[in-house]
């Protein structure tokens, strides 16, 4: 039988990048912990966690977190149905994976209202959109948003739609490096904005464009950042069009190739056996999604 002290130690441990913080989440010593996680690989026969900075967990280690994230998910339907089974009243928590486009443009207005009427706590890990998949794969998250459309073993995968991105850069930027004209051949060589070293939405772009080879860029891991560096002529991006409405109408930013968007679909990830509460949002995902995502007919 599981020992579910022991579960959560190693869940919060990884959760939390480390001993001290996860004891202090625990409210034990970070001793205590360490023990924890000694008994349980003692029980198991081998080692659930890889001693790094943060700590991150084996092959084993990984079932084992899954595992955990779906009882704590069907522990709240059953304290739904029995309420004096939770003696503590607490919201539940959820800790889920997404892109940092979506946190900053959609994603408050979709599960907003849905997580005030379902007493809703969120614990959202900022990945890129092509990478994000890897923390479910890692037991840390019960669901994802992300760009891949193969879920991992024990999870379903929903396509909400896709993201539309445009090539913008600032009137200034615009009149010093192409004086005569914007010319697909030209982006590799001006400086362009990357999100981080896992984007490579510029390179898929540049080949729809068919140019290929790298290009100058600097590295800026904050949407809001990126949408101020643009404006202020340090390269071109691809920005999402929710983000930058108000700037394109108001000529603080412009395209580049007009009516060359690139679009990103979005699939939700999330487990199989997640209980009501992973399902339910998956549904206001599946419903409330299309007032901001190009749908799937324009893909």
């Amino acid at each position: 039988m599981f020992d579910y002290k022991l579960l959560s130690a190693l869940a919060a441990v990884v959760e939390q990048a480390g001993f001290e913080r996860a004891a202090q989440v625990l409210g034990l010593s970070q001793s205590a912990i360490s023990q924890r996680i000694k008994l349980l690989e003692a029980r198991v026969g081998q080692p659930v966690l890889v001693r790094g900075t943060p700590p991150a967990p084996t092959e084993i280690g990984r079932r084992l977190l899954n595992h955990v994230q779906q009882v704590r998910l069907l522990e709240r339907d059953l304290q739904t149905l029995v309420p004096a089974l939770d003696e503590e009243g607490l919201p539940e928590r959820l800790r889920i994976a997404l892109n940092a486009d979506s946190l900053a443009t959609w994603w408050a207005s979709a599960v907003g209202d849905f997580c005030a009427e379902q007493h809703l706590l969120l614990d959202l890990i900022v990945e890129d959109q092509t990478v994000g998949l890897k923390r479910m794969r890692a037991g840390e998250v019960a669901a994802c948003l992300c760009a891949s459309e193969r879920p991992v073993a024990g999870a379903r995968s929903v396509l909400l739609g896709a993201m539309r991105y445009r090539a913008l850069a600032s009137p200034a930027f615009i009149e010093r490096h192409f004086p005569d004209g914007v010319r697909a051949e030209q982006l590799p060589r001006t400086p362009a904005l990357v999100f981080g070293p896992d984007d490579f939405l510029q390179h898929r772009y540049l080949a729809s464009l068919g140019v290929d080879g790298g290009f100058e860029h600097h590295l800026c891991p904050s949407s809001e950042g990126f949408i101020r560096l643009t404006e202020a002529g340090l390269g071109w991006g691809l920005v999402p069009e929710l983000q930058v409405r108000e700037q394109l109408q108001r000529g603080v930013l412009r395209e580049l190739l007009p009516d060359k968007p690139i679009d990103v679909p979005l699939y939700w990830h999330h487990w199989r056996n997640g209980g009501q509460l992973l399902g339910l949002l998956t549904e206001q995902l599946v419903r409330s999604s299309a007032q901001w995502l190009v749908p799937l007919k324009q893909l």
